[in-house]
This record gives structure tokens, sequence and C-alpha cells, in this order.
């Protein structure tokens, strides 16, 4: 699903790049380079890449303006990878669209995975009526969801809250994204230990043990990720 895509490596260190294009190379994809924002972003337009790659210090303008102006005309899954490690920018990059994010140091191995997760991510098609994650199944046109073949009874914002983290399997997604997408409205935005909740309750009905969650994983101070793992090929 992965082999030959286009991934464009936004990053003002020389290093970085050889690193990750080296790496992306050897693993089958087809990596190009960005010193700037402002070449990062032409790139974008030209090469049309099928993932992106950015960190959030380069020297023309701030990586958080590239993401903003590459959100206003195309979904492609952006990686943030940077070495500003503080909660509050990783929560501003994930709510202005970035589907991960990265801090540098980081380990190769982790960095391809989370790559692959987000390449997987784009290549479902949205409207696919049933979502199969692992053990649950989630009928969309019925609004029902089986575990291990079971039916499972969930309320209606347990069921709404549960499409969303499956609909972004792979994705961070930051308290104030699932407050909002699942029960609209400003008011909620800022309650994070209302979502806590309502997560704790998902997880007693769909995790094999809730007190270590496999599905549904806990980003500390961001949000939450729903995971599962994958059969091997």
């Amino acid at each position: 699903m992965t082999a030959g895509a286009k991934i464009l490596i936004i990053d003002d260190e020389p290093q970085i790049r050889k690193l990750l294009r080296v790496t992306l190379t050897a693993h089958g994809f087809e990596a190009s380079e960005a010193a700037t924002g402002q070449e990062g972003m032409l790139q974008a337009t030209m090469v049309r890449p099928d993932l992106i790659v950015l960190d959030l210090g380069l020297p023309d303008m701030t990586g958080m303006e590239v993401l903003q102006h590459i959100r206003e005309w195309s979904q492609v899954p952006i990686i943030i990878l940077t070495a500003q490690d503080q909660e509050q920018d990783k929560i501003a990059a994930l709510d202005r669209g970035a589907d991960d994010y990265v801090t540098k140091p980081f380990g190769m191995g982790e960095f391809m995975a989370r790559m692959r997760v987000a390449l997987r991510h784009i290549a479902k098609t949205q409207d696919e009526p049933v979502l199969r994650l692992g053990p649950l199944v989630i009928d969309l046109s019925q609004r029902m969801v089986e575990l291990q073949g079971e039916k499972l009874k969930l309320t209606p914002t347990e069921y709404d809250l549960l499409k969303v983290l499956a609909l972004n399997a792979g994705r961070v997604m930051t308290h104030r994204q699932l407050l909002k997408q699942v029960w609209g409205g400003h008011q909620y935005e800022s309650d994070s230990q209302y979502l806590r909740v309502y997560v704790g309750h998902l997880r007693k009905k769909i995790e094999e043990d809730p007190t270590r969650p496999q599905l549904i994983l806990t980003e500390p101070g961001i949000g939450y990720r729903f995971m599962w793992q994958e059969p091997a090929l």
C-alpha cells in the first residue's frame, strides 16, 4: 500500500534530510526535499506528495504557517518532525491539521511506522459503510458495532466518539478536536474531564483490559489515538 509513495521532506537541517532521504529510498519510497518553507510549499504544489514531513523551525517562516497554507488546499498527511517538544506546540499543530508529531531526536523504526499509518489512513475511503479495525467492526450506515462477532450496546455519544476515533485511526486526536466533533458547539471544547469520562466508559466496553488499553491510547496532555495491530502479510 505504501510502496512507491512520494514523500516531501521540509527541513532546514541537511543531516536530517539526508538521513530521511536515504532511509526512505531504501524502503522503496520516492523522496524530495526542501530547506525552506517557501520552497516546501512550491514543492508541495509541483510534486503532489503522498505525505509531507515538516519541521516547525524553518529559516524563512514557521512550520505552522506552512501547515496552514497547505491545509487551505490539500489534505495530504503531514507529520511534524521537530526539536520543539512543548505540549502546546504539539496541540497547536494537531489542531491545525497535522496528522502526527514526532520529536527530535527520534527512532527511525517508530517514525517509519507512524508514516505507514498515516499513508494507510489517507488510502482508506471515508465513505466505506463498514470499518474493520482489528477486533472491531463498525457499520456506519446502521450505527452498529461488533466486537469479536458480538454486538455491543453503546449509547449514542459512545458510538459517536468511537466513530470519530475509528475514522481517524492511527492519528492523534486532540481533546478539542474530539469534543468539537462529538458534542459540537464551543461550550465543551475545553472540558477534557468530560471527554475522559466517556473514553473510560468506552474502554470498559471494547478493551480486553480497560486499565491497559490496546485500542484507545492516551496521548498525555494532548488527546487520544485509536490503534490496532494489523495481521502480518
